[in-house]
Parts: structure tokens; C-alpha cells; sequence
């Protein structure tokens, strides 16, 4: 019995035995990355190894389901770039040279291989972007979950050192500079085995040191008819992402209406709709807003105007080498209507002269001089005649934005202080009126909310650095059905008389009527070495009785003509 019991003893042993030997030469096959997933173009370890047993003797066998794939004195085998078809059931096991045994087969390890991820890259906005202006780039990688991710950023194909990254969110947001032009590309990093996206196609961010300025036009030319539609046109060359505002009197962001497009409807017009708009655009969050746009004057009408002059910019006064467009513009058709001038140096000449182009009924300016500076208007074949009005050229480094027709009584009008490059970074202005301050304004402009006959006179503005602007003279009409008249008249007498002198026969002019434009108040311009000069219409007709001068005129001998005493008119209509 006892024999028995020993036998059984040492057969366990045995066993044992046995089946220590056996773990002993049944390899693990283990895979980095370890991970369910693998993308393709990884490279991919499969090792082979025998717990508590030396590998320096052995040799190994990789097999990819039944084909045998690599065998090694090494115990690792490397894939470098696997690919989709090289998903599939792996195995090894090893041979010791030493005593010529083989393991068992190891356990099976599948790899699953899945198409790389690529990122992509969007800006928002995606148009051109300004100094000061807000990006956002955004990181996606398809058919994956933020979450999954973290992000990384590079600029003009730097993958080695990104420009930022986050472990959490995929979007990117700073202001840019012109610094940060450039082309961006972004990846993604899965944070769970480190594994990471393919690198996005690039994206080119814009930026412009300029911060830009809208266009601001109308349907409708002339003056509008009450009860007319009439449609506004905020003009950008890059009108993606943008939001319009409109404000009407005064550029005032509290009373500005916002629309989604760039236009903005009047579809009734009433005498009230009458006055000087202004347009800007803004976008992202917080708004980037753009400059507004230089004032566009609607005029509102009860009877079809005549043609009138239409200015562009629409203000009296410009610095020279500014550009300039006069436009002759009416309810009617204008062809056959040309633009003409006034000044000291030509007298009365047309655009057509030398001093313009003309295209149509507009006559164009390429660069002012301030040999410009006089009193314009239009004129039919006919002899019809648009209101006059006044345009300033000047050298000097200020100007007054001001309007170049009459403001209707009862609005508001905004006086801008404009200076030549380089602004100053204090835009505190003083606004005088026939030589008296009026205000002294830190942001530049100066408000009458509500105009009336009273405000009528001389205005310029004043920087304390960049000196004084030239004098407008600011007309108020008394409503909308107003003529546009913002001159004073005078009859001048064309006397037939028997020159005295050589070259003064007028005898081929003495039977018509003939209009012509003379100066009303020239005011000298220290500073900037002009003249600013308020022209009045003249009418000049052939006298066939002499007449007693009236007390208050002052007859002044100058070759064939009489020159009276200038008078304001402040009758409704002039």
C-alpha cells in the first residue's frame, strides 16, 4: 500500500514537471502600439517572448495567419508602414538551438489596420482679414470625435514645431497682425495610443495692415420722389461674413440699424428720409467693424429736380492728389449735359478743356490741385443749368468734411476734422464759425442736431498740431422742395460802350444774355497756401438806357463790365 501511495506521489511530480516545461516554451506574442486600432503607415512591433526564460539562444518564427512572414535570432519583428491588407491573425514561436527543441505556438494576435485619418483645416472667417481682426482656426478630423483628439497647429509647413496646441479643444482663436499672414496646416493626436492624423492641406490666411472702407452708393440718381423706393449699397471688395450698419444725421453707433446683407431699403421715401447716411461693416464676435464710408446725401423731392451736379467724394473740400468724380445727375436722362467751372486762373472752362475726363456726363479728376478750387456745375446744349457749387482744393495736412449742397432745415449735420497721412492719435478739434469757436471736441467731429437758418456762415476746424483746415461756406435751405441754391446773386450790367482800349470790344456779345461766375468772398489760407473762394451766379445782360446807380451799389471799371455790391439773399428759394 505504501508502494502503491509513492508511486502516485511521484507521477504527480512527473506532471508537474511536465507542465512547467511546457509554459516554459509556449512564447506571448504582444504588439505595440497595443491598441484595437491601427492606423495605416504605422509602424507596428510584434514581440516574441518566453516568460523567465533567456531568448539569446533561440531563433523565431513570425506567421501572418498560415504564411510565414520573418524568423530572426532577434525576438521582435517590425513592420514599418502597414497597410490595410496586412489586417490578420498573427502568430510565432521559437527554436532553441541548443538542444533542438521548439516551443508551442504562441496565443493569436489580430491586428486590425483602418485608412489614416486626415485633418482638415477651416478659417473663420474664410475671407481676407485686418490688423486687429479675429480668426478662428478649426481642426476636424472625419469620422471622429473631438473628444478622441488632441490638436496641434503649424504655420508655412513647420511640422516639427507647431504655432499652438491643445489637449482639449480643436479650434485655434487669436487677432491677427500682418505678421501672421501665412500658410496653416493642422493634425490631430489621439490621446489614447498617441497615434496621429494625417497633416491637413494648407490654408492661406490674409491679413492687411489697412483696416478697410466701404463704398456707400444708391439706386437712385438725383434727387428721390416722395413715395419712390429707394435702395443704399454698403460696397466691400471682400463682403464675406460681414454685417451692415447704417446710420443716418450722425455716425452714431447707439442709433444705427443693422441689416444681414449690404443693402438697405427705403420703400416709401418721405421728405423726412432726406439727409446724409453713412454705411460701416462689422463681423465676428466681438464685432470688427470696418471705417465708415465717406456720407452719401439723399435728397427728397416733391417735383422732378433738374439735373444736378452730384460730387464724389461728396464734401467741399479735398486734399490735393485726391481723386474726384462730378457726375451730372437727374430724374430725366443727363446726356447732352456737361460739367463746367469756374475758377481765377481759366475762368469758365469745361471738363473737356484739359483739366477732367469725361465719360458720358460724368467728368473725372485723377489728381487735384489746388488749382481746382473753384465753383462747378452743370449745363445742358440748351443753355439749362444745374445749382453751382463750391469745391476746394488744398495743400495744407487738414480739411473740414462738410457737405457740398444745402443742409435741410430741421436735421442734424456732423462736421469732421479729416487730416493727411499720418493721422494724428489725438483727434481733439476745435470748429469755428465765421472765425468764432464753436466747439472743441475730443472725438473730432462736431453735431448741430438740429440745423436752422441761424447756422448758415463759415466753418473750419482746427487740430492743435496739424493746424487749420480751409473755411466752407454751409448752406441751409428752408425744406425738401428747396432749391439747392446756396449762392448769393447779383445782377451785373454789360454796358455797350466804346472801348478805350485795345482789345476790349464786346460788340459781337451785345445781344444775348450770358451767365457767368464770379467770386463772392475770397478768405486767404495761411497755412496751406490757398485761396478758399464762395463764387456767386451772375447774370450779365445788355443795358440799352443807362441807369443811375442805386445808392447802394459800387461801380467798378473793369474793361465792359460794372460789378455791383454783393448782397446776401436770405429769401426762401435761393
Amino acid at each position: 500500500m505504501e508502494f502503491r501511495s509513492l508511486s502516485v506521489i511521484l507521477w504527480l511530480i512527473s506532471l508537474v514537471q511536465t507542465w512547467q516545461a511546457q509554459a516554459w516554451y509556449r512564447p506571448t506574442l504582444s504588439v505595440q502600439p497595443n491598441c484595437s486600432e491601427i492606423f495605416s503607415g504605422e509602424t507596428v512591433t510584434l514581440s516574441c517572448s518566453f516568460q523567465e526564460v533567456r531568448v539569446t539562444d533561440w531563433t523565431f518564427y513570425w506567421y501572418r495567419e498560415s504564411t510565414r512572414l520573418h524568423h530572426s535570432d532577434e525576438n521582435y519583428y517590425i513592420i514599418r508602414g502597414i497597410t490595410v491588407d496586412q489586417s490578420s491573425k498573427y502568430y510565432c514561436y521559437g527554436y532553441k538551438k541548443q538542444g533542438r527543441k521548439y516551443s508551442f505556438w504562441s496565443n493569436e494576435v489580430t491586428l486590425t489596420v483602418t485608412e489614416r485619418p486626415k485633418a482638415s483645416l477651416i478659417l473663420v472667417p474664410t475671407a481676407q482679414l485686418f490688423t486687429g481682426e479675429k480668426v478662428t482656426l478649426r481642426c476636424d478630423i472625419k469620422g471622429h470625435t473631438d473628444t478622441e483628439w488632441s490638436y496641434s497647429w503649424y504655420k508655412d509647413g513647420d511640422s516639427n514645431h507647431p504655432v499652438h496646441s491643445s489637449d482639449v479643444k480643436r479650434e485655434y482663436s487669436f487677432s491677427v497682425r500682418e505678421s501672421d499672414s501665412g500658410k496653416y496646416t493642422c493634425r490631430g493626436e489621439r490621446r489614447s495610443d498617441s497615434q496621429r492624423s494625417e497633416i491637413s492641406d494648407a490654408v492661406i490666411l490674409t491679413v492687411s495692415a489697412e483696416k478697410p472702407k466701404p463704398e456707400l452708393t444708391s439706386s437712385h440718381k438725383g434727387a428721390a420722389l416722395i413715395g419712390n423706393p429707394v435702395v443704399l449699397y454698403c460696397k466691400l471688395g471682400q463682403s464675406a461674413g460681414w454685417r451692415f450698419y447704417w446710420s443716418k444725421h450722425t455716425q452714431s453707433p447707439e442709433n444705427e440699424t443693422k441689416t444681414e446683407t449690404h443693402s438697405y431699403t427705403i420703400s416709401s421715401v418721405s421728405v423726412s428720409d432726406g439727409g446724409q447716411y453713412w454705411c460701416r461693416a462689422g463681423r465676428g464676435n466681438p464685432d470688427y467693424y470696418t471705417h465708415y464710408s465717406d456720407a452719401l446725401w439723399i435728397n427728397v423731392t416733391g417735383v422732378s429736380p433738374p439735373v444736378s451736379l452730384m460730387v464724389s467724394p461728396s464734401r467741399a473740400q479735398h486734399f490735393i492728389t485726391d481723386s474726384l468724380s462730378l457726375s451730372c445727375e437727374g430724374q430725366s436722362d443727363s446726356t447732352g449735359w456737361r460739367v463746367r467751372r469756374y475758377t481765377h486762373s481759366e475762368k469758365v472752362s469745361d471738363c473737356s478743356s484739359g483739366w477732367g475726363s469725361v465719360t458720358g456726363s460724368t467728368c473725372s479728376i485723377s489728381s487735384l490741385s489746388t488749382s481746382h478750387t473753384g465753383v462747378y456745375w452743370c449745363e445742358s446744349g440748351s443753355g439749362e443749368s444745374s445749382n453751382p457749387v463750391n469745391i476746394t482744393g488744398t495743400n495744407g495736412p487738414v480739411i473740414l468734411n462738410s457737405p457740398v449742397h444745402p443742409v435741410t432745415e430741421g436735421d442734424p449735420l456732423t462736421l469732421h476734422c479729416l487730416y493727411r497721412d499720418p493721422k494724428p492719435s489725438n483727434l481733439t478739434a476745435e470748429f469755428y464759425k465765421n472765425g468764432s469757436l464753436l466747439q472743441t471736441q475730443t472725438t473730432g467731429e462736431m453735431t448741430i442736431r438740429t440745423v436752422s437758418k441761424s447756422d448758415e456762415g463759415l466753418y473750419h476746424c482746427k487740430h492743435p498740431e496739424k493746424g487749420e483746415s480751409p473755411q466752407s461756406w454751409i448752406s441751409v435751405r428752408g425744406d425738401a422742395a428747396d432749391e439747392f441754391s446756396h449762392v448769393v446773386y447779383s445782377q451785373v450790367i454789360k454796358r455797350n460802350k466804346k472801348p478805350k482800349k485795345k482789345g476790349q470790344d464786346i460788340s459781337e456779345q451785345d445781344s444775348q444774355t450770358e451767365t457767368i461766375y464770379s467770386n463772392l468772398q475770397p478768405c486767404k489760407d495761411a497755412d496751406a497756401g490757398s485761396m478758399d473762394v464762395f463764387y456767386a451766379e451772375i447774370e450779365v445782360k445788355r443795358k440799352v438806357k443807362k441807369k443811375p446807380k442805386k445808392k447802394h451799389e459800387k461801380a467798378i471799371m473793369n474793361e465792359d463790365t460794372v460789378y455791383s455790391e454783393l448782397k446776401q439773399n436770405t429769401d426762401k428759394g435761393l
